[in-house]
């Protein structure tokens, strides 16, 4: 008996559905043998922040549960860029995404670690400006390894890009913080105790020359002392340091991209650089 097009196009999901399955359990296994140290960082992560979800949410801590979500959604994302656009990523850039998300979510945040540890937040803004340089040097890399696109950029080329691209990331990143802040009140720009202001407002002409106030030691707030031995700056001064360390990581890495790039001996971007995969298509065509 001839199948009607809708049992055929029922058969045909059923028969997409079977394959994806069976390609994300092959996907599995190969990335269990060949990249042992990026499965595992991504398993024993994951499985904590689930853990970590679980208890969030039998707290009544949805914020905290929102949080462990967002991160679960990230730890996805290599595996989406490796099985859809067919783009692999290196086993030591994945273990730095990893490590990097959690250390800056579930510990940062959740744990309190920006406000335990002073420089925890430097350290993962300098970090994270090194790292979206490397991922913007090897965005522009690909066309140079290309084999359809007959281009061939300089290596100056190459570590003004992944400069741009990581500072693009980082204004963007500030952008996120302001907007959480002015909409949600999260503080997500940390702020300064400040001794000493200039500011033309407190200019009794109205001229636009700063007034300078110098020995700060107290602050009130509708008559109140907030005894926080200064002035507060709202965070301005996180937002320009953040700015300024994610600089620092990205000239870091453009630097040595640069050289690396004039050279055959390529360890530190080679370790870190993505590389197209042949479409399953392509393989069956040869």
């Amino acid at each position: 008996m001839k199948k009607t097009s809708k049992e055929e196009r029922k058969d045909a999901r059923k028969e997409r559905r079977q394959q994806r399955k069976t390609d994300n359990i092959n996907y599995i296994k190969t990335k269990m043998k060949e990249e042992p140290g990026a499965f595992w960082t991504y398993i024993v992560l994951r499985v904590i922040v689930i853990a970590i979800l679980v208890l969030s949410v039998l707290r009544r801590d949805f914020e905290g549960a929102f949080v462990c979500l967002y991160v679960l959604v990230i730890y996805m994302l290599p595996h989406f860029v490796e099985r859809r656009l067919h783009i692999d990523i290196p086993s030591t850039l994945e273990i730095i995404i990893f490590v990097f998300v959690f250390a800056a979510e579930i510990l940062g945040e959740m744990q309190s670690y920006f406000l335990r540890f002073s420089n925890w937040d430097t350290l993962l803004h300098c970090s994270s400006g090194f790292l979206f340089a490397a991922v913007g040097f090897s965005l522009v890399d690909l066309l140079n390894r290309s084999d359809t696109v007959k281009v061939q950029l300089s290596p100056t080329y190459l570590a003004i890009t992944a400069f741009c691209f990581s500072m693009t990331i980082g204004v963007l990143w500030e952008f996120i913080e302001f907007a959480c802040d002015r909409v949600l009140l999260l503080d997500m720009q940390k702020d300064t105790i400040l001794h000493t202001i200039a500011t033309v407002d407190l200019n009794p002409s109205g001229a636009n020359k700063p007034i300078i106030i110098k020995n700060i030691t107290e602050m009130s707030i509708n008559g109140a002392e907030l005894g926080l031995g200064g002035y507060l700056d709202i965070g301005l001064y996180d937002t320009m340091e953040d700015l300024f360390v994610n600089f620092v990581g990205a000239v870091i890495f453009s630097v040595i991209g640069f050289f690396e790039a004039r050279s055959d001996k390529r360890p530190l971007t080679t370790a870190l650089s993505l590389t197209r995969r042949r479409k399953p298509t392509e393989d069956r065509a040869d």
